[in-house]
């Protein structure tokens, strides 16, 4: 139990000081003449990663949280996923948000791991929320909140975000 509460606290921690880091860069890139859209489908995102993260207290807790045979496995997958997420959070600088904003006559970044794929982070997202439950057999969590993910981006965010930044090219 005691490595399951501790890997949980310090990612809902970490997720935390994440939001306090997306507000910085709201203001910044408001103060830049920038502007939020996709905000409407914005609260279910919020309501996704609040109820993954009481899933998996609960799911773990019940579990006992012992660590998964494989653990080491989905938990390295867990790990690289952290390094691949703050490799796009360093790329975009203050362009990195939780939330869709738009600086008008800003090009997309190209650079980093956007060279490779157009919408990285949304997909490792998406391997943090199978891996980390799977560290701890939590099966349902897993399974579950990374459909929910997946349908979330593919029908909603994903979409919303590319007539966003393409509609101005």
């Amino acid at each position: 139990m005691p490595f399951f509460l501790t890997v949980y606290f310090a990612v809902v921690l970490q997720r935390i000081l994440e939001l306090r880091l997306a507000s910085r860069n709201a203001r910044h890139i408001r103060s830049m003449g920038g502007y939020e859209v996709g905000a409407d489908h914005y609260k279910y995102i919020v309501l996704l990663h609040i109820c993954f993260f009481a899933a998996l207290l609960a799911e773990g807790i019940w579990l006992q949280g012992k660590p998964a045979p494989w653990w080491p496995l989905s938990f390295s997958l867990f790990l690289l996923a952290q390094i691949l997420r703050y490799w796009c959070i360093l790329t975009l600088g203050k362009r990195w948000n939780t939330r869709i904003f738009i600086l008008p006559g800003a090009h997309p970044i190209r650079r980093g791991p956007y060279r490779f794929l157009r919408h990285p982070n949304y997909w490792i997202v998406t391997i943090e929320l199978l891996t980390l439950p799977l560290t701890f057999s939590a099966w349902f969590t897993a399974v579950f909140f990374t459909c929910c993910n997946l349908w979330l981006l593919l029908r909603v965010r994903i979409p919303a975000e590319e007539r966003a930044l393409y509609k101005e090219r």
